[in-house]
């Protein structure tokens, strides 16, 4: 294995996406994660700096950028430093249409 990169279900883990390895490796072959837009099928694929997650995971979607590998599964503030959320937010409702009178 090439420095940086990691198996992307102890990634997911490590980076608190999911509570339990065994989750994060059902998720992976379930479909519901992409690698720079790339569906994969097994949890073995690794992941490195810089490769892009869009990931399906409790009925939201996520996209996550991986800034580093992880070496445990710490509290949130270090899982934090493994990724950039780039999950884009959801735009307000526009509003109605103009009452103004001129």
């Amino acid at each position: 294995m090439a420095a940086g990169e990691q198996r992307i279900d102890k990634w997911l883990f490590f980076a608190r996406v999911v509570k339990s390895r065994s989750l994060a490796q059902k998720l992976a072959v379930s479909g519901a994660v992409r690698v720079n837009r790339e569906k994969i099928s097994h949890a073995a694929r690794l992941v490195r700096p810089g490769d892009v997650l869009t990931i399906s995971v409790h009925d939201r979607i996520r996209v996550l950028k991986v800034l580093d590998s992880g070496e445990r599964r710490g509290p949130a503030p270090e899982a934090a430093l493994l990724f950039e959320d780039l999950t884009p937010t959801r735009a307000l409702a526009p509003a109605g249409p103009s009452t103004e009178e001129g």
